[in-house]
């Protein structure tokens, strides 16, 4: 290590805001998270209001910054990470947003998306961004904005709109309006990017009838982004490193090298396996996407996406009133006497099905059905659709007979049971670390590597510590048949 002092991490998702000071040793020191409200307006519709965003991002920062009595020499650098791709759109001269940021989880857009299938530009878009065309994506949502929302439409004519990912909109309030800016990670999400020579392209412009100039400039995720503001904190913090939610998760989990996995299970769930410094294309319906760039030095991943992971455990909270806390989940799905499968679409679902129209099911109820019985079913619907998506990334790699390790973080990688559960469906090691705020720790390692904190990526290895590893131990001709039950569910609901 080269330097002495403290990062900064911003961790902008779905449910709430995150800010942590990160150590050079890697260990956090104090961090502050603040939820925020999710507004669904109509069916199917997902939004947040871009104002509660920064406030609450501010209020981590600040909380950190008074409550680690640390000195404004000593926090050197900061990194951000965020919820990918959620577009915020705003009045370059007032700095107010036009409209609602439209969340990732957003389906409005399915019938822009269901026109490009139909006019055959899937594999012109798959091969230029890595991506499938569905409403996920940033692009269609910066169409429908453009299209509905008439400020937007105005200021766009006048050259006075702009629009970005959040770690955009975070970074152009936190620098004053003077950085509008992303990184090649969140570019790489939003369907009009070209992940092969690394810029905006044209032509998929053209497709979503979106202007170039309302568009950020795409850095390296280890880059110069501008200082945050002395306005805000009392001093200039520089901004070193920026990735996406599960990119920075992968980079945090020190997936440095082809074939290394992890998957994160958050509110979604997000399987990512580092591919090298070629593009992998998929045949199996995944997400080709870049890993990390830097000047010298560029990966690509391929990511299969669950859209409904955390939120399942949620819905048995608070819509179901199963119990009061979601780590409550496991022992109450302990207690299952009877096996039930749970299909939980209740936004569609994603890789490797990619259906929007499918919505949430549960099969085998009975008169003696428990709350226990579903919760396990419910744990077991994220299992089974894991093992989707890690079969995909085998045939895409070609790869079925490697020495794989999972590393697993996120808030439901703390449930023992599932975790156990997991790696005897896949019959793979699940390794969970001891600091799970691997999203924190990616976007803190990309800015302390570009500021020089850190001589190199191998640095970093020395900093991984294992919390449990987790061995398959039961019996795998059980689990294939309830995994092969699934898949019979699964062809039924989709057919």
């Amino acid at each position: 290590m080269t330097k002495n002092g403290y990062i900064l991490s911003i961790d902008q998702g779905t449910t709430s805001s995150r800010a942590a000071l990160v150590s050079q040793d890697g260990n956090i020191i104090c961090q502050k998270n603040i939820e925020f409200k999710q507004y669904f307006p109509k069916s199917g519709w997902v939004e947040h209001n871009p104002q509660e965003i920064i406030t609450s991002t501010v209020n981590c920062i600040e909380y950190v910054i008074e409550k680690s009595g640390i000195g404004q020499n000593d926090i050197i650098t900061a990194g951000i990470t965020n919820q990918r791709e959620t577009i915020v759109a705003w009045n370059k001269k007032t700095g107010d947003p036009v409209y609602n940021a439209i969340v990732w989880q957003d389906r409005r857009t399915e019938y822009i998306c269901h026109s490009l299938r139909d006019k055959n530009y899937q594999d012109l878009i798959q091969f230029k961004t890595g991506l499938i065309i569905d409403p996920y994506f940033s692009a269609s949502k910066i169409q429908w904005i453009l299209e509905h929302v008439d400020e937007a439409k105005s200021l766009s004519s006048n050259n006075d709109l702009l629009i970005g990912t959040i770690d955009t909109w975070l970074i152009w309030n936190l620098t004053n309006k003077q950085s509008h800016v992303t990184d090649a990670t969140n570019a790489s999400r939003t369907m009009i990017y070209n992940i092969n020579d690394d810029q905006w392209d044209e032509e998929l412009l053209k497709i979503f009838c979106i202007p170039k100039d309302i568009l950020p400039d795409v850095k390296n995720s280890m880059d110069e982004f501008g200082s945050i503001n002395k306005d805000f904190f009392g001093y200039e913090i520089p901004i070193h490193g920026v990735a996406g939610d599960q990119q920075a998760a992968a980079f945090g989990q020190l997936c440095f090298e082809k074939g290394m996995v992890k998957s994160t299970y958050g509110t979604g769930c997000f399987m990512l396996m580092n591919t090298g410094q070629e593009v992998n294309r998929s045949q199996n319906k995944l997400l080709s996407t870049t890993a990390f760039k830097s000047k010298d030095k560029k990966m690509y991943a391929l990511e299969g996406s669950i859209f409904n992971a955390g939120t399942v455990v949620q819905w048995m909270r608070d819509e179901l009133s199963f119990y009061n806390e979601a780590k409550d989940v496991e022992d109450l799905a302990s207690q299952s006497k009877n096996i039930l499968t749970f299909v939980p679409a209740f936004t569609g679902l994603g890789a490797p099905y990619w259906r929007s129209d499918i919505r949430g099911s549960i099969h085998g109820i009975t008169r003696d059905t428990s709350k226990s019985d579903i919760a396990l079913a419910a744990l077991k619907s994220i299992c089974f659709q894991s093992k989707d998506l890690f079969i995909c990334l085998q045939k895409d790699m070609n790869d079925t007979a490697s020495n794989y390790i999972m590393r697993v973080d996120g808030g439901m990688s703390q449930n023992n049971l599932m975790m156990q559960y997991l790696t005897d469906l896949l019959q793979v090691p699940v390794e969970r670390p001891v600091i799970q705020e691997t999203t924190v720790m990616g976007a803190a390692f990309l800015a302390g590597l570009q500021y020089g904190l850190y001589k190199s990526i191998d640095e970093l290895k020395n900093l991984w510590k294992t919390d449990h590893l987790f061995e398959p131990r039961s019996k795998k001709e059980q689990l294939d048949e309830e995994y092969n039950h699934w898949l019979q569910i699964i062809e039924k609901e989709t057919n």
